[in-house]
């Protein structure tokens, strides 16, 4: 597990311990991304919204990320698992690289296991951050 301090605000706090809540008995049950989602919750930093750093990856964040193996960049939006749409951009925290990517803050690291092994995800920036855009309610 990550030392990394999570920052999430407590609307997005209490909306993802009702997904985890309602997860357990989906399909979701028993994946290690379910899990680490689990523990970034119970490890997590609430905050009010104007608290959250504006270089995090929280919920409705926009980010632009780069594989550092092959260069090639992404940009997606991290959702919850009702508002996602792969074709528009919009990744389900409950997707693996949702689970990796929440939390982290521009110029981070991290892992993300896919069929072929793993691949190393650099935060390249951040567009949309919710937060520091004023846009609390969503």
């Amino acid at each position: 597990m990550s030392d990394r301090t999570i920052f999430i605000t407590e609307q997005d706090r209490s909306r993802l311990w009702q997904l985890v809540t309602s997860a357990k008995y989906s399909e979701y049950r028993g994946s290690k991304y379910f899990e680490a989602l689990v523990g970034e919750l119970e490890r997590a930093m609430v905050v009010e919204p104007k608290s959250v750093p504006p270089d995090v990856i929280t919920m409705n964040s926009r980010v632009q990320l780069v594989d550092l193996e092959s260069g090639d960049t992404m940009e997606y939006t991290l959702v919850f698992p009702q508002d996602a749409d792969l074709a528009q951009g919009k990744i389900s925290v409950l997707a693996p690289i949702g689970t990796a990517m929440l939390g982290y803050r521009v110029g981070d690291v991290f892992s993300w296991q896919v069929p072929s092994g793993e691949r190393r995800i650099k935060v390249e920036a951040i567009p949309y951050q919710p937060e520091a855009a004023g846009d609390y309610d969503l």
